[in-house]
């Protein structure tokens, strides 16, 4: 039974976003292709770079944080119009606005039927996978992220799925994706991790991932840099943005990314198809021509040290995978 899970990387609805939301409403985020090009997936999961609340403050914790993000409640809904089944939040955004707020965030997703994965009221529920059934096959997806350590759920204390990385990946998360493996029919890791801005992963997030494929992830999924990276069969390094009101890098261009869709059969991803989108203005749409040129050639690039060859088939760019 062949699966195939739609991916975008880092969500931010806040800001920017938010206020173009509000004066254009839930139509003016994401052009119509966007939904139609995910349309075809079993699953579609997204991370979530912000809060969704009105309430909450700015969290003082962390001395000199620069941004704090937060999407009104019409944002659940936003993402919910455009198929998304579950949200990541184990990111360095989750508690922009304090334990409140993300407490906010996971019930306005459940609302809009959207799950929650990587933080929550505790330390156990930010640690838990969740589990979706589609076409009788059980996927499993566990969260965590390596900064910041001040946002970690401790105890019975709100918090994300901090996991530090730098040395090694800590026993809670490896033995977590060896449990999920043996419930699941398959088994995916989504992980916030490495600098931004950065383009290509660092060693330590090169590490990580090999370990958690050890321990039985059928595929990592990688967010934090804002730009999109090479990838393996198993190890999608980094999406990249999906949407924002970000600066643009004018070398990196972190306004040029990637819609990604991975099929499995079985524990084996057997195709990665990754569809070139652009951010433009607070809104996503799929590239120009020339803008995906440019992201043709720098995936290219970015997979040369892989191994991993694409193919342009006009529309997407194309890694079938071999037995």
């Amino acid at each position: 039974m062949a699966i195939t899970v739609a991916l975008a990387g880092d969500t931010m609805l806040g800001r920017g976003v938010a206020e173009h939301l509000s004066r254009h409403g839930t139509g003016a985020l994401f052009a119509p292709e966007i939904e139609h090009a995910v349309a075809e997936a079993d699953l579609f999961l997204v991370n979530l770079e912000c809060c969704i609340s009105e309430g909450g403050a700015p969290y003082t914790r962390i001395p000199g944080k620069p941004f704090f993000f937060r999407a009104p409640p019409l944002a659940a809904k936003v993402l919910a119009g455009l198929g998304v089944d579950g949200a990541c939040l184990a990111n360095d955004h989750a508690l922009d606005f304090g334990p409140e707020a993300l407490l906010d965030t996971r019930a306005a997703l459940t609302e809009a039927g959207i799950r929650a994965v990587g933080a929550g009221a505790d330390e156990t529920q930010a640690r838990a996978a969740t589990v979706f059934e589609r076409r009788g096959l059980r996927i499993g997806v566990m969260a965590a992220t390596d900064h910041p350590e001040q946002f970690a759920a401790r105890g019975h204390e709100p918090g994300v799925a901090f996991a530090d990385l730098k040395d090694a990946v800590p026993a809670w998360l490896t033995d977590g994706v060896r449990e999920l493996r043996e419930h699941t029919d398959l088994t995916l890791v989504t992980v916030h991790w490495g600098p931004n801005m950065v383009d290509r992963p660092v060693r330590h997030v090169r590490h990580a991932a090999a370990a958690l494929v050890d321990a039985g992830a059928d595929l990592v999924i990688g967010h934090c840099a804002h730009v999109f990276h090479g990838f393996t069969r198993r190890v999608l390094f980094d999406l990249g943005d999906f949407i924002d009101d970000y600066r643009v890098d004018p070398i990196l261009r972190n306004d040029l990314g990637l819609l990604w869709l991975v099929t499995f059969e079985g524990h084996r991803p057997v195709r990665t198809r990754a569809i070139p989108i652009a951010v433009d203005g607070c809104r996503t749409r799929l590239a120009d021509p020339f803008e995906y040129a440019r992201i043709r050639f720098r995936l290219d690039g970015a997979c040369a040290p892989f191994g991993t060859r694409i193919e342009d088939r006009g529309d997407f760019l194309d890694v079938t995978w071999p037995e």
